[in-house]
């Protein structure tokens, strides 16, 4: 019997998937690295897809040859290659083509064979060149739909453009003097590029079982001809699409069949397969041993482990271990390369040396003094220096915007961090929208920067200031109804209390301190509530949690604009979904807190006010103020942003965020996948900076409605193939999709379409 937390997590967030994000080189978009001039292309840039293969291939070259510092033969006279291409696949190929075409000077180096990837296919296996009617750059062309007959055409290929390979294998990189050094494993001496191309895909070592008998000759981790296995106990360990194809293809062509997979569950592989696979179990071809291990390995048997730990042996012939392989992260690491998710000595300075830059910042401004260093405005030292913009003539009458300005500047240390805060999701969010040209991104970007900039920056520090001091703030109005003014006897109230103008957009409890009051404020009490209680439910019903976090709200608006480029380091996986939790656990302490406060002010206990005023005050260590707003919000949100992606704060604590998951259990808001078009890439995974397993959903067909979701597009937009899109359910249960595109592929598609066609898809 589960306790009730643990069913309420399992409601909350437990039962969605969670898988993970694979390891991999730290790729820009253009398939550059850190280490200038090497270039990475095919399937370690994400896409598994042949045509995607060869056209990051000949970009890689026409990008190359577009670089300033680039000169075609410079390196001739020095036994210098213009161009070295690691890896002879499809997108090795397709660069040495265009490199030939461009007369550089060039080497392809293989350490296996031509195309071996493809030449480890199983006997016969279809090859899908899936977008059809996709265009991709550069000369290489794929017709056939057979593996072998799509060798011998890509061999001719290679053939009629006069490329040849050099059978040698790359230890790792090197630069210096500007050129690369390419070191090679055994004798070979080194040999020196301008730029390299690494095409090697994901042929690093298979992954192993590590366990006895391994190593027997009857075991293998790859199948080439199902038929020859006809009559025997084949054991296929895996579950991924791989392994499932295997057992399939061994089952129907007589082969007896068991399968052993570590989860209760196949959660990685394409439907398809999964319901052909339980349809030969059904018919009697294969047995399924699910949540199950491999202990031992032996000449005529094979002892599994089920559940309790009960060991049991099968009968057993031969054994396939498709359990997929570790990409060949060591070159990398040895090249300098970085690897996305690796954790060096490095990183762990970077993190502790900004997380203490941010928690100085923070407790600066919010306690005036850290350490002896006066902040009562950061620009105070160039005030008191009188240095630019201080030595500039009086600007603006007194009580003129322009003069209200230059006072915030010099009096209110919470100007200067609004004021930088804007700025920087002013910048980044221009960039974002330079970056990522869809309709979706540029409305959002431009909502989000124009909510920081008027009613979070230009309210509170400007406009509201300059209506008090030319008395539109009056007794009994909007001011004191919203605790912005002085009362008619000159007590209680403050004139620099405008930063409760947060409140318009910063729902509580994310923003707590217009409720957290000494007195009532009914203004914000009425305003927060309809706000909290009426309002968010409504656009979450709607459009998901997304409406708040990735269209409102100023977190979001820093992490969708300077967390942009830093989304893909966000962890994944169950054990860290279960740190969600903690919102949970500061959203109701926050009612507890609300409970306690309204109690404060019905109450004639004085000491009871004073205590609960504790909670929130910030010169109390253990207070809200200090640990949530000041600790996590700030210095440990922020402090994490470029190690731990923007949404560290939005995912794990934002009490709202947890109030809003709660709503989003009820939302008619989806991701909506195209399951035929989805190649399980993981990319959509990967680029979720709330670390939600959306390729588990997309490869199934399924709605994506994980509470986690924050609209920012990302998987939509990285999609590949276009197999996502955003849209809600309307009453009756069908789908309506959003107008805005969010989705380049689909722009794409939408582009070449007929006018027939896009009213017909209009309709649909």
């Amino acid at each position: 019997m589960l306790n009730p937390i643990t069913r309420y997590y399992n409601w909350l967030h437990g039962k969605w998937p969670s898988g993970g994000v694979e390891k991999g080189p730290d790729i820009r978009g253009d398939g550059t690295t850190e280490l200038k001039g090497v270039r990475v292309v095919g399937d370690l840039t994400g896409v598994p897809l042949l045509k995607f293969s060869a056209d990051t291939g000949a970009k890689a070259v026409a990008g190359i040859l577009a670089e300033p510092d680039f000169k075609k033969g410079a390196g001739t006279d020095r036994d210098v290659y213009d161009l070295a291409i690691i890896g002879a696949g499809v997108s090795g190929l397709s660069a040495a083509i265009e490199a030939k075409k461009a007369g550089l000077n060039f080497v392809m180096y293989e350490a296996d064979e031509p195309f071996s990837t493809i030449h480890n296919f199983p006997r016969k296996k279809p090859i899908y060149t899936y977008p059809t009617d996709m265009q991709q750059a550069g000369e290489l062309q794929f017709k056939s739909d057979i593996k072998e007959d799509l060798l011998n055409e890509l061999r001719a290929q290679q053939e009629s453009h006069g490329i040849e390979t050099t059978q040698a294998k790359v230890a790792h990189i090197t630069r210096g003097g500007g050129i690369l050094t390419i070191e090679f494993t055994g004798e070979q001496a080194p040999v020196k590029s301008q730029r390299v191309i690494v095409a090697i895909g994901r042929t690093g070592n298979f992954r192993k079982l590590n366990v006895p008998g391994e190593s027997l000759d009857k075991v293998s981790n790859r199948l080439i001809d199902a038929s020859e296995h006809n009559g025997q106990k084949v054991l296929v360990v895996g579950g991924g699409d791989s392994a499932l194809e295997a057992a399939i293809s061994l089952a129907e062509t007589g082969a007896k069949v068991s399968m052993s997979y570590r989860k209760s569950e196949f959660s990685r592989a394409k439907p398809e397969n999964v319901e052909k696979l339980k349809s030969l179990e059904a018919a009697g071809k294969l047995r399924l041993f699910m949540g199950t291990n491999v202990q031992e390995i032996n000449d005529s048997y094979v002892v599994l482990c089920g559940k309790d730990d009960e060991e049991f042996s099968i009968d057993n012939d031969y054994v396939f271990t498709l359990i997929g392989r570790e990409p060949p992260l060591d070159f990398f690491r040895k090249s300098s390369i970085h690897v996305t998710g690796d954790w060096t000595p490095k990183a762990w300075l970077g993190l502790v040396g900004f997380l203490t830059l941010m928690a100085f910042l923070y407790h600066l401004k919010a306690y005036k003094t850290v350490l002896g260093i006066e902040g009562t405005n950061l620009w105070q030292v160039f005030a008191s220096k009188q240095w630019f913009p201080f030595n500039l003539p009086s600007l603006g009458a007194e009580g003129s915007l322009l003069s209200t300005f230059m006072n915030a500047a010099r009096s209110d240390p919470g100007f200067t961090f609004a004021l930088i805060y804007t700025t920087v999701i002013v910048v980044f969010g221009v960039r974002r929208m330079r970056r990522r040209k869809t309709p979706y991104v540029n409305s959002q970007t431009s909502t989000l920067m124009a909510i920081q900039v008027i009613p979070l920056f230009i309210l509170p520090y400007l406009l509201f200031p300059w209506m008090y001091h030319h008395g539109l703030f009056t007794n009994g109005g909007f001011g004191e109804w919203f605790g912005m003014t002085f009362l008619s006897d000159g007590q209680g109230g403050d004139p620099n209390q405008f930063w409760r103008a947060f409140g318009f957009i910063l729902a509580w409890p994310l923003f707590i301190y217009n409720i957290f009051t000494e007195a009532p404020i009914w203004g914000w009490i009425v305003f927060g509530s309809i706000q909290t209680f009426v309002i968010i439910p409504l656009i979450v019903r709607r459009w998901g949690k997304g409406a708040y976090c990735g269209w409102i709200c100023s977190c979001g608006a820093m992490a969708e604009t300077l967390g942009d480029q830093h989304r893909h380091k966000m962890p994944h996986g169950p054990k860290w979904n279960k740190l969600n939790m903690i919102g949970q656990w500061i959203l109701a302490l926050a009612f507890v807190l609300l409970i306690l406060r309204i109690i404060g002010w019905v109450t004639p206990w004085e000491g009871f006010d004073k205590a609960i005023a504790g909670f929130i005050d910030k010169n109390e260590l253990f207070s809200y103020k200090v640990m949530v707003d000041l600790w996590l919000a700030g210095a440990i949100g922020y402090g994490l942003y470029f190690h731990l992606s923007g949404r560290a704060w939005c995912r794990f604590a934002c009490p709202l965020a947890a109030l809003m998951h709660i709503y989003a259990r009820f939302t008619k808001f989806r991701i909506f996948a195209e399951k035929k078009k989805c190649i399980s890439c993981n990319v959509c995974t990967s680029v979720c900076h709330q670390g939600i397993d959306i390729m588990n959903f997309a490869n199934k067909g399924l709605p994506m409605e994980d509470p986690e979701c924050v609209r920012c597009s990302a998987c939509v937009q990285s999609c590949p193939t276009g197999v996502l899109s955003f849209g809600r359910f309307d009453g009756k249960g069908d789908v309506i999709y959003d107008k805005l595109a969010a989705s380049p592929v689909r722009m794409q598609e939408a582009h070449s379409m007929s006018p027939v066609d896009k009213l017909l898809a209009g309709k649909s």
